[in-house]
Order: structure tokens, then sequence, then C-alpha cells
């Protein structure tokens, strides 16, 4: 991914100069600059939930405000947050954490960021299985650390293979990193794929695992997926699960994400945090904590059949386009389509369709942003974000569709086709 210089009349770290403005973030920017000059729009580029936060997660908001719990915390995060983290792992995974063994950050990005922060010396690797969500690669760059990018293509499903990370694992390899469900291809890993990394990883003790589960919930296969530490429970102490409120109960805005782990790598990551941002917003604390604590979480089951309706009607959508092709969804809200068929095409005003870049362009001038897959670390495909309402997904695809429809072949190949007849 090519990345634009910064300029500035201050001298600029390497650091800051090793990484660039998130795909993700890129893609909002232009959508949302467009969309202020007045043009129509549809933004499926963010994972957002199209949902509201739960009224009654609203309520504990206010009532946290009005008991006037609006000073600073512990660094790691309020101890019933901590303690709701907590009987949600027993609860919903049956895996015991103490407390002690979990932090609360602004987000799960923070989680990440402070997790390689303690723990990646210069020069250190990270195994990143590409497709991945665009932020990990900087986060370990910028922390001194070195991604190591293994390509997982369709003929796997987008996973990491055991044969795949044997061969990606090196003396300087500190950590791996685990999607699942996906954020961006929405595969989930079976038990038996689990089984066969835990299995390579066992004869590497140096490698800890970072497992980000933030759509653990957003899951369409007939059961729950199985989680990581009922497979490999004899790796817990070098495991670091990383989750939050988000996407589960639609709380982008909120910011809360955390991290429970072995206790010696929470307490470093507390570290961190102490010196980057304190602990997270009190009174979004509060909220988390009625969501976790609430008994009923019927929105969690509605949510997800909705997702995974809207997930469906993409999918068979997408594939209906000719020259655009999608495998099915098992989890998150995203669909990475794969757009190959359409290089070389031309749009109508004679520009080349070269990258999936190029094709992204087009797709945001028919009033649809999308991301292209380029910032996901595989090309040529893009990102789109199935969690939008079902009436704008149905007009993307239209446009999508439209879009493509107006691409022709080059001149080049039309005349040798001509001459072919």
């Amino acid at each position: 991914m090519s990345r634009a210089p910064i300029t500035t009349a201050l001298g600029l770290s390497t650091r800051v100069r090793s990484v660039s403005l998130s795909a993700n973030a890129a893609a909002g920017q232009r959508a949302a600059a467009l969309a202020a000059q007045g043009r129509d729009i549809i933004a499926l580029n963010a994972g957002e939930p199209e949902f509201d936060t739960p009224e009654p997660i609203k309520q504990a908001a206010i009532a946290a405000l009005r008991r006037g719990e609006t000073k600073y915390t512990a660094t790691a995060g309020t101890a019933t947050l901590r303690r709701a983290i907590a009987a949600k792992y027993a609860r919903e995974n049956g895996l015991a954490f103490a407390p002690a063994e979990i932090l609360a950050s602004n987000g799960g990005k923070q989680v990440i960021f402070s997790a390689f922060a303690a723990t990646l010396d210069p020069g250190d690797e990270v195994i990143l299985p590409a497709p991945y969500w665009p932020s990990f690669p900087d986060i370990v760059r910028v922390n001194g650390g070195h991604p190591a990018i293994v390509r997982c293509d369709e003929r796997s499903g987008f996973k990491l293979t055991a044969s795949a990370l044997q061969a990606a694992i090196t003396p300087r390899t500190r950590w791996l990193v685990l999607n699942t469900p996906s954020n961006p291809t929405g595969a989930v890993y079976t038990e038996g794929e689990l089984r066969g990394l835990a299995e390579v990883l066992r004869a590497h003790p140096q490698v800890a695992v970072l497992l980000d589960e933030l759509y653990e919930h957003i899951w369409f296969t007939p059961q729950a997926p199985v989680h990581w530490l009922h497979v490999a429970p004899d790796l817990r102490e070098r495991t670091l699960l990383v989750n939050g409120a988000s996407k589960t109960y639609a709380m982008t805005g909120w910011r809360i994400g955390w991290g429970a782990g072995p206790k010696a790598l929470v307490d470093a990551m507390t570290v961190i945090q102490s010196q980057v941002s304190s602990a997270p917003n009190a009174i979004a604390q509060a909220a988390v904590t009625a969501a976790l604590d609430d008994p009923d979480q019927s929105f969690v089951a509605q949510a997800r059949a909705a997702y995974a309706r809207r997930a469906d009607f993409v999918v068979r959508g997408i594939n209906a386009i000719d020259g655009l092709s999608v495998l099915p969804l098992a989890g998150s809200f995203f669909a990475y389509v794969h757009c190959g068929a359409l290089l070389g095409r031309e749009r109508p005003d004679g520009r080349t369709i070269a990258s999936d870049d190029d094709l992204v362009d087009w797709l945001l001038e028919a009033g649809v942003a999308v991301v292209a897959g380029a910032g996901f670390g595989l090309s040529p495909y893009f990102r789109l974000s199935t969690a939008a309402g079902d009436a704008a997904l149905a007009e993307a695809l239209r446009r999508i569709a439209a879009a493509v429809a107006a691409l022709q072949a080059p001149a080049s190949a039309k005349s040798a086709l001509a001459a072919g007849a």
C-alpha cells in the first residue's frame, strides 16, 4: 500500500513515517467529503452496526451520570466492569479469569497497541495472516516490530494453515495474530483448524497468540464456533484475548474494549495505558457493565439473525454480478469480494481499471463506499460491510451492478475479437 508523504515544519520520527492512515479511515474520509458536497453515498466501508445501542444500556449510562460517576477510575478499568467481563467469560465461554487478568481500554485497538508496546523489541516479528485488519501491521511497525505477512487465499478459505504457520515462524517470532470470525473475510476457524495451529505452537514456546474476537457473537455456522482456549487450554499463559462491546452491543462510539490474559502481561499493558490515556471513559464503563450483566441478552441473538440474513442477501447479490464473486460468510459483517475479472476493463471515460483501488474509486463515483483489498494485504478484492440496513444494501447492490455493467473490454480486446470473427 502506498504511503502519502507527511510534510511539516517539525521533524517527524521514523516511527510515524513508517505507518499510514488506516485504509478504513481513509475510505471513510473520502466518502464523507463527497457526502459533504451533497453526493448520495452509501457507506459500506466501516464496521458500523446499523442498530442503535439498546435502550437499557443508554439508561444505565444516564443513571451513572446521575450518581456522579464522572471521576477518574482505576487505570485498568473499574472493579465492577472487570468483574462483569470475568463473569462474561465464565458464563459464555467456560473460562476462568480473575479481574486482575483483565484490562479495559479505549476500544480493542488500544488493547492491541498496548500488548505490542509492552512486548516487542526492534525487529521482533508478528505473524499476520492476510487478509488482515489494516491496523495490525502498522501497530506492529509503530512499536518497532516487523509484520510477517502470510498470504491466505480462497483455497484455504482465507485461513492460516498449520503448514503455513510452521513455515513462517523464526527465532524472532513473538506473536501470532488470529481473528475469528474474521474482519475482512467473514471466515471462522473450525475446531480441527485450531487444533492444527495449536500443535505447531506447542513446539515454539516463544510465540504468543493474540486472539481478536471482536465479532465473537456474529456467527452464522450451525453451532457457535469452538473457543481457542477450549482447543488449547495449555496455551492459556501465552494467549491474550481481545474483545469489546462495539460490535456485540452496537456501541462503536462508546469506545470500550478489553484484554484478558496472563497477569504479568496485563500488568505491563496497564503501565503502557497509564502513560497514554489513563482509564477509559467512566460513563461508558458503567454502560458496558450493564450490558454484560443484563440477564436479557436477546438483542445479541436478534442482531445476529439480522446480520445472517443480510450476509446471505449480499452474497447472493454479489455472485449474481458478472465479474464479481464472494465466498459464503460464516461470521462477522463483512464480505471480501473478488474482482480480478474486472481488471483491464475500461470506464466510460476511457480510464482503465488496473487495480482494486481503481475499482473502488469507480464504485465511489457510483455512490457506494467500500475499501480496496490492497489495504487488507490481499488483492484483487474489496471489502464491504453487510451491517447496513436492508434498503441501503439493496440499493448499494443495484449501484454496484450498474457500475460494473458500465465497464467495457479495452479497445484492443474488442479489435482482436472483431478480427477473429
